[in-house]
């Protein structure tokens, strides 16, 4: 059985403050943001809103995506968060449900 790693785009509000992690369990990373239980830039900025995923099998090319991604102008970021996830919907539900 194969592991997933995660890169992830948090925001506080749509086209409001912007966060890009990655992790090796995003539920469990998710709620961590979302109820605040982490001191941090997510806290400080209220950006608990999950709005965009993408999945990988090696940990070393999540890590690249996350560092590239962070890298980007805000545009980009908004580009691909729309392309996903056009109404910026939090898609931490599905997490939960899933």
């Amino acid at each position: 059985m194969s592991k997933s790693y995660w890169v992830y785009i948090l925001c506080s509000q749509r086209n409001g403050t912007l966060y890009t992690g990655y992790t090796g369990d995003l539920a469990k990373r998710i709620y961590v943001h979302r109820e605040k239980l982490s001191e941090g830039f997510t806290k400080k900025y209220d950006v608990i809103k999950l709005v965009y995923v993408e999945e990988y099998g090696d940990v070393y090319e999540a890590k690249d995506r996350e560092i590239c991604i962070k890298r980007w102008k805000r545009a980009w970021k908004v580009d691909l968060i729309e392309k996903l996830n056009p109404e910026w919907k939090d898609l931490y539900e599905h997490l939960v449900m899933a």
